[in-house]
């Protein structure tokens, strides 16, 4: 079949991000500045790639990070909802360190294999992989080839990549992810890493 490159990027910081606030799909916050700047850094390491789609989830913080690459490329972001980052439920908005001995619970329990086991008023690791799993299939079917351009999650990130690569839900804590991090994934039938978490191109952001 034909190999299709993904480019994905976690979207640059928002106030919450910078404030240690939990932020899933239950909150909608816009880039801060910080978060502009990491947007523009990552349309500048992406002019290497020739990208043929620009995808985002249907979070703000997610399509503003995606402004700068439709404004170079004359691409038109496309947004689904079902790549939307994982619904954090009664901890959306509350500081992590309010929530960890709760949230440590939990994520005991998805190491030790649970991964059906939802947040709670929130989802499951499992929930989201099989939602936006489905989108990133169906991306992959309607465009075979080329360069797609995906601005996503950190925790939707860590979700993706730990069953895309073979590590397992249970070890998703293992991939690494900071606001405007990029990843490069490359599918011919299988998904095969060529970079994760990939942050030199934040060290100086353009003004």
């Amino acid at each position: 079949m034909s190999e299709i490159r993904l480019l994905i990027a976690r979207h640059g910081e928002t106030d919450l991000n910078k404030k240690g606030l939990l932020q899933g799909r239950g909150i909608d916050a816009p880039l801060n500045e910080t978060g502009h700047k990491q947007a523009r850094a990552i349309s500048e390491y992406l002019k290497q790639y020739n990208a043929s789609n620009l995808v985002s989830s249907s979070l703000k913080r997610s399509w503003q990070t995606a402004l700068p690459v439709e404004e170079r490329t004359e691409l038109e972001t496309l947004k689904i909802e079902a790549l939307d980052e994982m619904h954090f439920g009664k901890f959306e908005g509350v500081p992590y360190k309010e929530a960890s001995a709760e949230l440590n619970e939990i994520h005991n329990a998805w190491v030790s294999g649970d991964v059906l086991r939802p947040i709670p008023q929130g989802e499951s690791p499992q929930e989201v992989y099989d939602r936006a799993n489905a989108a990133v299939e169906q991306l992959i079917e309607k465009y075979r080839d080329g360069t797609m351009v995906l601005i996503l999650h950190g925790r939707l990130i860590r979700i993706l990549l730990s069953s895309w690569l073979g590590y397992g839900l249970n070890n998703m804590h293992k991939i690494e992810h900071q606001n405007g991090a990029l990843y490069q994934i490359v599918y011919n039938g299988n998904f095969k890493p060529v970079y994760l978490n990939k942050t030199d191109h934040l060290q100086i952001s353009p003004d």
